[in-house]
């Protein structure tokens, strides 16, 4: 395949699957099934977009599947903060959560440039 780079090799795609296992494993024993639904959906939300909007390859689509992973990511970390107060989820975990979307978000937007400065 050469040089050809594929959005499993993102870091950005890797760091969100990581985020949306440990959401997985964090909120398998919680009874809120409905914010527990919310999570995980905002969770799966953040990698198949970045991926989509890899996939895509325009730039303007690519943005926008980012911009809307990027969404997702406050999303689920304002679900992280209910869940932490709500004690769904462990304040500790809750709080390591919590800053990971905060990094991830960050090189999310980092990206979003990057892809637009590609024009």
């Amino acid at each position: 395949m050469g040089n050809y780079m594929r959005f499993e090799d993102l870091e950005i795609w890797q760091e969100a699957m990581a985020l949306c296992k440990k959401i997985y494993t964090v909120l398998k024993d919680c009874k809120d099934y409905g914010l527990k639904d919310q999570m995980q959906r905002a969770a799966v939300s953040i990698p198949s977009n970045i991926a989509e909007g890899y996939e895509r390859k325009g730039t303007k689509e690519t943005v926008q599947f980012l911009y809307i992973a990027k969404g997702s990511c406050g999303e689920l970390r304002t679900q992280l903060y209910i869940a932490t107060d709500l004690n769904c989820i462990e304040q500790q975990n809750g709080q390591q959560l919590i800053e990971q979307t905060i990094r991830l978000s960050v090189k999310i937007y980092r990206y979003i440039q990057s892809v637009s400065n590609q024009q």
